[in-house]
């Protein structure tokens, strides 16, 4: 059995993730990312393990920061996502990313590069055919300003 790049990436995100979750500063990152949220949305969102965003750690420059994003859904008519969202609440611009799917024809998954001012929280939303919204975030260290 050989492990692909992606395994690796997502056992250490989901290792990371563990030891994050459990720290202080991950709450309080949790309570000002479901602000954020409720402030552009107005709505309330959940924070979803069914929701993965996936980047790097640290990166050395914050102008084509790596992000992965995908939801697991069957993309059925009764069960799908409508919308995921991207927010970086230092940027000059706090919504980096806005992806669109439709049911039965296309896969909830995303990859691309984002531009981070600061280090920072990175906020993912999952908008479902049922109207509620599913919420992830990572923490992402850059050494220099991607959006100077």
């Amino acid at each position: 059995m050989s492990l692909t790049r992606r395994d690796v990436l997502i056992a250490g995100s989901g290792g990371v993730a563990g030891v994050a979750f459990f720290s202080p500063r991950s709450a309080r990152a949790n309570d000002e990312a479901l602000d954020l949220v409720k402030q552009f949305t107005g709505r309330t969102a959940t924070v979803s393990d069914r929701l993965h965003l996936i980047m790097p750690t640290d990166f050395p420059t914050g102008y084509t920061v790596p992000m992965s994003l995908y939801i697991d859904s069957p993309m059925t008519e009764a069960d799908h996502v409508r919308q995921m969202r991207v927010f970086a609440p230092r940027n000059p611009l706090i919504e980096v990313a806005s992806f669109h799917f439709v049911p039965q024809r296309s896969l909830p998954r995303v990859s691309t590069r984002i531009r981070l001012a600061k280090p920072q929280h990175v906020v993912a939303v999952a908008e479902m055919n049922d109207g509620i919204l599913l919420m992830t975030t990572t923490w992402v260290r850059v050494a220099t300003d991607g959006c100077a």
